[in-house]
């Protein structure tokens, strides 16, 4: 985990993705054939996990954050243990992958990227976008995160530190964000609205609608 670097806010590349496929794309599909071909799974199998992953969605993160919010001593568990709080959820983090929850405060921001790759929390927050994945995000987010929130029209006080997490293939994270004043006695299905993937990324935060 590495905290913010402060660069000075001159011209950059905006954030797009418009790459070839990667080293590591190229990898997973070469082997994922490979291992087809020599009859140790079958396309079948391949099918069923792709299918299990496209019915993960944000919505399931929604209700992690939802719940947070409004039973404390759930927080705690989930800040404390975020697999064994999600199965709580019936939410299975699965291939032994460590799952933590960062909680926002007054004082820190938390921001997931993941530098070598696009390790990402996909149990609770389904595939991820494109954006998460190109190399300007990964490479800029670490390098100059307050640009690349500013671009999301995301403006974080300077009293307020930007902690840059670095997700891994054994390691996912997702931003509990600060619950927004107003909101005391909303209900959980508004609640739930107010949360998106973006600010479970931490690249926005959450907001009321006028």
């Amino acid at each position: 985990m590495s905290k913010e670097h402060n660069h000075p806010h001159d011209p950059h590349t905006p954030v797009e993705h418009d790459e070839t496929p990667g080293y590591y794309e190229i990898l997973e599909i070469s082997i994922r054939e490979l291992l087809i071909e020599k009859g140790l799974i079958k396309p079948d199998e391949v099918r069923k996990q792709i299918e299990l992953l496209d019915s993960r969605s944000p919505v399931l993160g929604q209700k992690l954050v939802v719940r947070a919010w409004i039973d404390p001593e759930f927080r705690k568990r989930l800040l404390d243990n975020g697999n064994r709080a999600a199965e709580e959820m019936g939410i299975t983090i699965y291939d032994d992958t460590a799952f933590t929850v960062l909680e926002d405060t007054r004082d820190t921001h938390h921001m997931i990227v993941c530098t070598l790759c696009s390790c990402y929390p996909r149990a609770v927050l389904g595939l991820p976008p494109d954006w998460y994945k190109s190399k300007q995000y990964r490479s800029r987010a670490v390098k100059e995160p307050r640009s690349v929130l500013a671009e999301f029209g995301t403006i974080i006080p300077d009293e307020v530190q930007v902690v840059i997490n670095d997700s891994t293939a054994s390691q996912r994270y997702m931003v509990l964000p600060l619950r927004p004043e107003g909101t005391e006695h909303f209900t959980e299905e508004q609640l739930e609205k107010i949360v998106t993937r973006d600010t479970m990324i931490g690249v926005t935060l959450p907001k009321i609608e006028q």
